[in-house]
């Protein structure tokens, strides 16, 4: 798989988002499956793996990182692993849909890497993100808290998810940041507007969501049912099967055209749109490794992705 630069991080072009292993995709894995998936996606060529301190469950909230921990030991040198920090879920309340508790004070982020790096078996975390933007905190001491972990090297780049354009240039003052990790996808392009600033500072993009929880692979049909602590329901359900109803059926024709999978057109439509973003899907299996992997090796063409870009705007009302 090629290779791509997130800042100067070199990442494969297509990283594993990890957090469906454990938690919002419904019962999470068994440890040894999912260590033995994880070994696969290295042997395949993935370099890039995304997790957090808080994708798990309310038996074992920690569950990805003490996965992914096990998973990568003995050869941690061949891999970049991507970590959070700033938010919790409160599982006392609801222990399927619980809520974010949010913490980035500076006692709290340096809590949460020391415990992440254990959980990890490592001594260092190569990019390590801001999960959620904290209301009580501001972005300059959040940025100077990871400058100092940085300087320890507990942490070698820092990043922040879901952030808006006017937190990411204070807390890049103080802190250059190397990546951003917000949703991006065909249906949801909200975040473009970050390109500007993104591009100035030399910032890359690590898109999550990228197949709009799955509903861009083509493979559910109205009438899918999921259950509550499976949290793709909130995107794949009737009404939004309906309203991208063309822009499936075009991914699907354009697939047979090109012998790929919507789902591989939709990874290869966020990579040709810009050189420094890399998608991060959600993979359970190893033929979703594989078909995933292959997506870098699909051309659109200008043509097809204008195309593409009208019918999410069709279907939007934009």
């Amino acid at each position: 798989m090629e290779t791509r630069k997130l800042g100067n991080l070199e990442v494969t072009a297509i990283g594993m988002g990890c957090m469906g292993i454990s938690h919002a995709a419904g019962t999470p894995m068994d440890e040894n499956e999912a260590v033995r998936l994880i070994r696969e996606a290295v042997d395949l060529g993935y370099t890039f793996f995304d997790t957090a301190k808080n994708y798990g469950y309310k038996d074992e909230p920690h569950h990805n990182e003490k996965i992914l921990g096990k998973a990568l030991s003995g050869i941690r040198n061949k891999v970049v692993i991507a970590s959070k920090c700033g938010v919790d879920f409160d599982y006392s309340i609801d222990p399927d849909v619980p809520p974010l508790i949010y913490d980035s004070s500076r006692e709290g982020i340096r809590k949460s890497v020391e415990c992440s790096l254990r959980r990890l078996h490592t001594d260092y975390i190569d990019l390590y993100f801001q999960a959620r933007i904290d209301p009580k905190i501001g972005a300059e001491e959040v940025a100077d808290t990871m400058k100092e972990l940085i300087a320890e090297g507990k942490i070698l780049h820092w990043g922040i998810s879901e952030v808006d354009a006017e937190y990411l240039k204070r807390a890049n003052k103080v802190c250059p940041v190397t990546a951003v990790e917000n949703v991006y996808n065909m249906i949801n392009r909200k975040h473009e507007e970050l390109t500007p600033v993104l591009e100035e500072n030399k910032i890359g993009w690590v898109a999550h969501g990228p197949m709009f929880k799955g509903l861009l692979s083509g493979t559910f049909q109205k009438g899918t049912k999921f259950k509550r602590d499976d949290w793709r329901g909130r995107l794949i359900n009737d009404d939004n099967l309906e309203r991208y109803q063309a822009l499936l059926i075009y991914l699907v024709g354009l697939g047979r055209e090109k012998d790929a999978t919507p789902g591989q057109l939709s990874l290869a439509w966020i990579l040709q749109k810009k050189p420094y973003i890399v998608p991060i899907p959600g993979m359970r299996s190893k033929e979703r490794l594989i078909e995933n992997a292959r997506a870098s090796e699909i051309f659109l063409t200008p043509e097809e992705i204008k195309k593409i870009d009208e019918l999410s705007s069709q279907a939007n009302g934009m």
